[in-house]
């Protein structure tokens, strides 16, 4: 666990990087404003105007109060004319305000779809490893805050940060043109006094909202975890430590949180005095220019307008750039994960895998996950096209493996991977994974419905071919009899079905892909017996033209494998038939001796328990 000052350095480093980070991370931004750069254009133009038109508005106050302090007005009537001109700057500001968010938010919305697409494809690119390894509840909330905000750094330097420079250099202009420097260099220096001192407090806070962001994420990954594993929790008591541990989390981001609300309350008490203190000194000059005979009245309404119009915004903007600091925080860890790169790319030269028999080589295989643990070793064997070839051994053997490797979750590390003669690394993942079909273990099912679900192995596949596939794994007449048939939401992994349900599924999504080359890994080992025999005859059926590769612990599973491998510690002990295996009274005898010994105790337990059940009933 890291101690509080290994934490501080950590976010110190991280702050150290940040100005950089942030930087970059703006200059990433520009890609999605280009598609629209006539819109964003157009939206400019408008904030302009709308900043002209607002300036415009005290300088025609003062012409109004000046004209009512000079007795030669004949009749209000020029008063009027200022009036009416008045009225008409003022909802022209309005109008282009207007037009600016109008115009400018097609470009915000579709810079949020184009970011959240590119992630959520990005993320697909990533190699399985990345996905063993993340945490999906903090992920989630980092992408959340991430995608939005690209909208708020965009939605405040458009509708905060430029009107405000925009009218800034404006009012110095007026005042620049109209009156004494000292006017000009009162307000500069307010400006420059107030943007150091919020630049530097907003860095300093900046440490808490980092760590803010960390136990967020960490608190939403601790709840998502174990909702997740909700049927654990509940077989081992732990409600409590659960919640404890969330609480934990939680407790320190509070401490975060009141840190980070007083500092800002103390950042904005700073920001009033100075802001105070600015416009006295401006309305200290501004009178006595008045009393002096150099400024007329109207002069000092000028004066008092445009630094409400500048000073207020300007309060704002304090809180703007902590906000875009904040944004630039999140929008930080997108782009951190943009440019992660895939552990598995296809190459330069990379092309389409043509599937032609479906014969499959691996030639003298390593691999390891780790380079201090290797789990194949010298691994070589073929399967013929048309071949059933089963993998059988203990647990931690590497027969999943063979299965990541051929899908090319992970590439090997020595030796190499055939299908048709083509180097699995040569090929597009795209194709090799369209040519092959895979009825995994552990099904996780999307939270949609059986029939999206089984349409997911070809989302082109008729409503015959669909309805076909299901009959095949045996789970039509199970369907059809739900309330709601084919529509029937399986629940989030499919956990509203069961271990045999969720495998029949998968089995006609495998059956529906129509692949070359099939995967059975363990593929019936959530059925029952007599479900599983029928399976077994459609599964032997189904592969009778598709060269197949059957990843099995249960050695009944694969007694009419075409040929039989027993990998132990990731080395092949034995090959053969199940009867030449047998009678060679090797590994593979023993283990099916174990197995069908355990069975036999298995029935003796049943046909024990069947009498004592009657005898309790009657």
């Amino acid at each position: 666990m890291k101690t509080q000052g290994q934490t501080n350095r950590i976010f110190a480093t991280e702050r150290a990087h940040g100005d950089r980070r942030d930087w970059h991370n703006l200059r990433g931004m520009l890609p999605y404003l280009w598609e629209f750069r006539g819109r964003a254009s157009l939206a400019l133009g408008c904030l302009v105007l709308a900043k002209v038109a607002n300036v415009g508005v005290p300088l025609i106050l003062k012409d109004i109060v000046d004209a009512f302090q000079d007795p030669a007005a004949q009749a209000l009537i020029l008063p009027v004319s200022l009036l009416l001109a008045y009225g008409l700057l003022k909802l022209g500001a309005s109008l282009f305000n207007e037009l600016r968010d109008v115009v400018f938010a097609r470009v915000r919305y579709r810079a949020m779809r184009r970011l959240s697409t590119r992630v959520l494809e990005h993320l697909h690119r990533l190699s399985l490893r990345y996905h063993l390894e993340r945490q999906s509840g903090a992920v989630s909330r980092d992408l959340e805050r991430g995608t939005r905000s690209v909208s708020t750094i965009m939605n405040y330097l458009v509708f905060s940060v430029l009107p405000v420079l925009v009218e800034f250099s404006l009012v110095a202009a007026i005042m620049l043109g109209r009156y004494a420097f000292s006017f000009t260099l009162v307000i500069l220096g307010t400006v420059a006094v107030y943007f150091v001192f919020t630049f530097a407090i907003t860095e300093w806070r900046m440490d808490y909202r980092h760590r803010m962001n960390h136990l967020d994420s960490q608190s939403n990954s601790q709840a998502f975890d174990s909702l997740i594993n909700y049927e654990t929790v509940k077989y081992f008591g732990n409600e409590r430590l659960e919640l404890k541990r969330y609480d934990d989390t939680l407790a320190e981001w509070e401490e975060m949180a009141v840190a980070s609300q007083t500092s800002m309350s103390v950042l904005n008490f700073g920001q009033g005095a100075i802001i105070a203190i600015g416009v006295t000194l401006i309305m200290a000059l501004a009178s006595q220019g008045v009393a002096s005979g150099s400024m007329t009245v109207g002069d000092l309404v000028l004066v008092n307008a445009l630094m409400l119009q500048l000073f207020i915004p300007l309060g704002f903007l304090g809180i703007v750039y902590r906000q875009i600091k904040y944004a630039l925080a999140d929008m930080d860890l997108v782009f951190k994960l943009l440019e992660r790169e895939p552990e598995i790319v296809d190459p330069p030269s990379a092309r389409p895998l043509v599937p032609r028999e479906g014969a499959i080589r691996f030639e003298r295989v390593d691999f390891h996950y780790q380079p201090e643990r290797t789990i194949l070793h010298d691994l070589d064997f073929s399967i013929e096209p048309g071949q059933t070839l089963a993998v059988v051994g203990h647990s931690g053997a590497g027969k999943s493996t063979l299965s990541r490797l051929l899908f090319r979750f992970y590439d090997v590390t020595g030796g190499r991977i055939l299908i048709d003669g083509q180097d699995v690394r040569e090929v597009t993942q795209e194709s090799l994974r369209a040519a092959i079909g895979i009825v995994p273990q552990d099904t996780v099912l999307f939270n949609d419905s059986i029939l999206y679900n089984l349409v997911y192995g070809r989302p082109d596949a008729t409503r015959a071919e669909i309805e076909r596939a299901a009959e095949m794994a045996h789970i039509r007449a199970f369907i059809e009899s739900l309330p709601d048939g084919w529509d029937t939401v399986v629940g989030e992994r499919g956990l509203k079905l069961s271990g045999g349900e969720k495998q029949r599924v998968a089995i006609a999504r495998a059956i529906l892909k129509r692949p070359r080359i099939l995967i059975f890994d363990e593929a019936t080992s959530s059925l029952d017996s007599h479900t599983e025999q029928a399976i077994q005859q459609t599964l032997a059926e189904v592969a009778e033209n598709h060269t197949t590769l059957v990843i099995a612990h249960r050695l009944s599973t694969v007694v009419d494998a075409d040929r039989i491998l027993v990998l132990e510690q990731g080395r092949i002990r034995e090959q053969g038939t199940h009867r030449a295996l047998l009678e060679a009274g090797g590994h593979y005898a023993a283990m099916w001796e174990l197995q069908q010994r355990e069975g036999a105790d298995a029935v003796a337990v049943l046909d024990e328990a069947e009498p004592m059940a009657r005898e309790a009933v009657s």
